[in-house]
C-alpha cells in the first residue's frame, strides 16, 4: 500500500510540473521512482504517464496547436533517432552528455541574465531542433532540452509554446512507449501501477495547467530556464558517474 500511495504522489507532483510548464514529468519522477522500482520499470510507467500528460495538455490546448509548428520538429526527429542509436554505439556516452548539459546550463543561465531577446526564427531551425532532440533522445533518453530552447527563441507566447511541446512530445512519447512494449518491458506490474496512478497524474496536470493560466509569459520563460538548468545539471552528474 505504501508503494502505491508514494508513486501516486510522485506522479501528482510530476503531473502538477508537467501542467505548469509543458515538460519536466520525468525530470522529477525518475529520481524517486528508481528508489522503489528497477529502473526498467520506472522509464517505462514515466513513458505511459508522459503519455496522458502530453495528451492531456494537447487537448486542453488545442486552439494553440499549428501543425506548421510541430511538423519540422517531427520531421527532424525521425533520423536524428537513427544517429543518436548509432552515436551511442560509438562515441564515449560520458563526453557528450557533460558537454551537453555545460551548454544547456549555460544557456538557461544567459536567459536569465535577460541576454536571451525572443524573435521571429526560420521554421528551418524546428529542423535543426528536431533533429537534436531525436539524436539526445535515441542516445540518453533525455532529448527534450534542444526543442525547449527552439521554442523559447520563437517569440510565441506561452500557450502556443506549450501547446507546441505538449504535441511534440506526444508523438515521441508514444514512439519509446511503443518500442517498449515491442520489446517487452512493458510487463503486468507496469500496467498495474499505471492503473493506479493515471487518476492522480490526471489530477496534477489539471491543476497545473489551472496554475500556468495566472502566468505571463515571461514568467513562463523563467521557469523553463531554471528547469533546464537543473535538467543540465542532471545531464552533467550523470556523465560523470
Amino acid at each position: 500500500m505504501f508503494l502505491y500511495l508514494s508513486i501516486s504522489l510522485v506522479f501528482f507532483s510530476a503531473g502538477f510540473l508537467q501542467g505548469v510548464s509543458g515538460f519536466g514529468a520525468a525530470l522529477l519522477a525518475m529520481p524517486l521512482l528508481v528508489l522503489v522500482l528497477d529502473v526498467k520499470e520506472a522509464v517505462t510507467l514515466t513513458l505511459l504517464n508522459t503519455i496522458i500528460l502530453n495528451l492531456f495538455l494537447s487537448v486542453h490546448l488545442k486552439s494553440h496547436i499549428d501543425w506548421r509548428k510541430i511538423l519540422p520538429l517531427v520531421i527532424g526527429c525521425v533520423p536524428g533517432v537513427y544517429v543518436g542509436v548509432t552515436i551511442l554505439k560509438n562515441v564515449n556516452p560520458a563526453i557528450v552528455k557533460c558537454s551537453l548539459g555545460i551548454l544547456i546550463i549555460s544557456y538557461g543561465l544567459y536567459s536569465l541574465l535577460g541576454r536571451v531577446r525572443q524573435r521571429s526564427i526560420s521554421k528551418g531551425w524546428g529542423y535543426v531542433a528536431g533533429f537534436a532532440t531525436g539524436t539526445i533522445s535515441g542516445a540518453f533518453s533525455a532529448g527534450g532540452p534542444p526543442t525547449i530552447i527552439y521554442t523559447t527563441l520563437t517569440g510565441w507566447k506561452r500557450d502556443e509554446i506549450k501547446a507546441t511541446l505538449s504535441s511534440f512530445f506526444f508523438f515521441t512519447s508514444a514512439l519509446s512507449a511503443t518500442g517498449h512494449f515491442l520489446n517487452g518491458l512493458t510487463t503486468s506490474h507496469v500496467w498495474r501501477l499505471w492503473g493506479i496512478t493515471a487518476l492522480p497524474v490526471l489530477a496534477g496536470v489539471f491543476l497545473g495547467a489551472l496554475f500556468c493560466k495566472r502566468l505571463k509569459t515571461k514568467s513562463y520563460l523563467t521557469i523553463i530556464y531554471y528547469l533546464l538548468i537543473v535538467l543540465g545539471i542532471m545531464m552533467v552528474v550523470s556523465g560523470l558517474k
